[in-house]
């Protein structure tokens, strides 16, 4: 089985982790192959970002998702990720949306935990874009500034910790989402510090494609993910244009 990561960032080092991440906790006989955004911004953190993002996600997956069993939008926010699943024949699995369904089937109630707060307006969306508000207890995010995206996970270890701990005695939660790529592996090395399990979202995703993989879906021709019809394009790049030529 080969699953394509694509991440939307622009950053190589999170790809990196990623992809370290992923293979560890992939089955035998399953090969993870990374794609960085040629362009964008380090860490997306915004919806202006996640536009950017998306449709240079989409141009990523019509040049190099070919000859690939299922594809992660590594990206917490999940930017592009219907517009990828009309794109493509595969399943596509989102960051966010793998972590979110695997808290569901470990407790009544999850938190997502995050870096900053730039992100949190994006993430509640998230949570409410698939209908898992009165599954969450809300976005927790720290308020203090970090210096580096390569390294916030070791800087913010601690206050992720304590802030995780907030979010389940004063806010109910009883499992955890680790919330933004950069934190990827977190989860691993805090488990003994949260009394809740703690979801991370690059091994949840892993195990959900390899999931859809093995119960083999049909692509729809009917409903929310059916290909668009063909149509005409202008500028676009030219896999992604041969793609929407295509129908």
């Amino acid at each position: 089985m080969r699953i394509l990561v694509a991440n939307p960032n622009t950053s190589e080092s999170v790809t990196e982790r990623l992809l370290a991440v992923g293979r560890s906790a992939a089955a035998p006989g399953t090969d993870l192959v990374g794609a960085t955004a040629p362009r964008g911004v380090p860490y997306i953190s915004s919806r202006i970002e996640a536009q950017i993002g998306g449709a240079v996600l989409l141009e990523t997956l019509a040049e190099r998702a070919a000859g690939f069993d299922a594809v992660i939008v590594a990206a917490f926010g999940d930017p592009g990720l219907g517009a990828a699943r009309e794109l493509l024949d595969i399943p596509v699995v989102g960051y966010a949306e793998a972590a979110m369904v695997t808290a569901l089937m470990l407790g009544r109630r999850f938190a997502v935990v995050t870096f900053t707060p730039a992100m949190e307006p994006w993430y509640q969306e998230c949570i409410e874009a698939n209908g898992l508000q009165g599954r969450a207890t809300g976005v927790r995010c720290l308020d203090r500034a970090f210096a580096s995206i390569d390294s916030v996970q070791a800087e913010m270890e601690d206050h992720l910790v304590a802030l995780a701990g907030r979010a389940i005695g004063e806010d109910g939660a009883d499992v955890i989402v680790l919330g933004g790529a950069p934190l990827a592996g977190l989860a691993a090395r805090v488990r003994d510090r949260v009394p809740v399990p703690c979801v991370d979202a690059m091994v949840a995703a892993v195990k959900q494609a390899e999931a859809l993989v093995a119960l083999d879906p049909a692509k729809p021709t009917v409903g929310n993910y059916r290909r668009p019809a063909a149509k005409p394009s202008t500028g676009l790049a030219p896999a992604l244009a041969r793609r929407l030529a295509e129908g």
